[in-house]
């Protein structure tokens, strides 16, 4: 299966007549290739907010020097899976010299929102503080997310600094160091949860849409945690992070509307914005090896060198 037909590489530009496709040309010398590095894994905790431990994974390429770092969120429609779900691409993308760092956080239904967004927020928070240990770049950080996790990931990276992510972790510092991140990779995220909730109504799933009640409890929070929401009333950072956004083609989880209010919202408010396309590919279906897996994978790799080369 050759690249054109695997994936639609663009830089996506919403009109009347739909999408406006313009090839992207990779380059990826701020990376090595996939493949290059011995990956070690690690599992520590990286927060703890009263009794509770927040866990990550760190995946390290086997490579001397200072590092680009990117935190992963897992997806699991805020209440499953935990920080293990993305390790296929997190273990090929470390292969490159690229430290990854998969996070546990808040879920329902024993927590709401914005608390999961709140741990992605201190995740990032943590890579920087200890930025001089880990051995990594502190100004060279970015996000990656998985469904729900895209929606978390994409809060994060457009506003770090809310009052809402203000750390309740122990030990947090009066004057933590900033969350800002440099772009954002959001695998098929939900970036609406109000208009997923009412899609998942049309459609039929009751289960999803318990999910939705036992992390955000209103309607009301789920508007409010709506990504188009905060970037068309000027919520947002005034720099926003580039991002880059996948939609599989067959993914019933995810209408394509709403993926391009996302892309509409971003680029209305002068972010660089990245569309992939995969024709026939279901949800989630970067978790897994496959012809297409790969593809992703390479093109992930491909749009972080291309952030960490500016």
């Amino acid at each position: 299966m050759g690249l054109e037909s695997m994936r639609i590489i663009t830089t996506a530009c919403l009109t009347m007549v739909g999408l406006l496709m313009t090839i992207v040309t990779a380059s990826a010398d701020a990376l090595d290739a996939l493949g290059t590095y011995e990956v070690i894994e690690e599992d520590f905790v990286y927060a703890t907010v009263g009794d509770l431990e927040l866990k990550a994974r760190s995946y390290r390429p086997k490579e001397e020097g200072v590092l680009p770092a990117v935190v992963e969120v897992h997806g699991g429609a805020w209440n499953l899976y935990d920080r293990t779900a993305g390790e296929y691409y997190n273990r090929a993308l470390a292969s490159s010299g690229l430290y990854v760092l998969a996070v546990d956080f808040r879920q329902g239904p024993d927590f709401q929102h914005p608390l999961g967004s709140r741990d992605v927020v201190q995740a990032v928070r943590y890579l920087r503080q200890h930025a001089d240990d880990l051995s990594i770049d502190s100004g060279s950080i970015g996000l990656i997310g998985s469904s729900s996790g895209g929606h978390l990931a994409l809060l994060a990276g457009v506003k770090p600094e809310a009052p809402m992510h203000q750390s309740d972790h122990a030990g947090a510092a009066e004057q933590p160091v900033g969350a800002a991140v440099d772009y954002v990779v959001a695998l098929w995220p939900v970036s609406d949860p109000l208009y997923r909730y009412h899609y998942a109504a049309r459609v039929n799933r009751p289960r999803l849409r318990a999910m939705h009640e036992a992390y955000f409890g209103t309607e009301a929070a789920m508007k409010n945690a709506s990504i188009q929401r905060i970037l068309n009333q000027g919520e947002a950072v005034d720099t926003l992070p580039a991002v880059m956004i996948v939609q599989p083609g067959e993914d019933e989880n995810i209408p394509w509307r709403m993926t391009f209010d996302l892309i509409a919202a971003l680029q209305n408010n002068n972010a660089p914005v990245e569309y992939l396309f995969y024709p026939g590919e279901a949800h989630a279906f970067g978790h897994r090896p496959s012809k297409a897996s790969e593809d992703l994978v390479q093109a992930m790799h491909d749009f972080i060198a291309r952030r960490l080369s500016e």
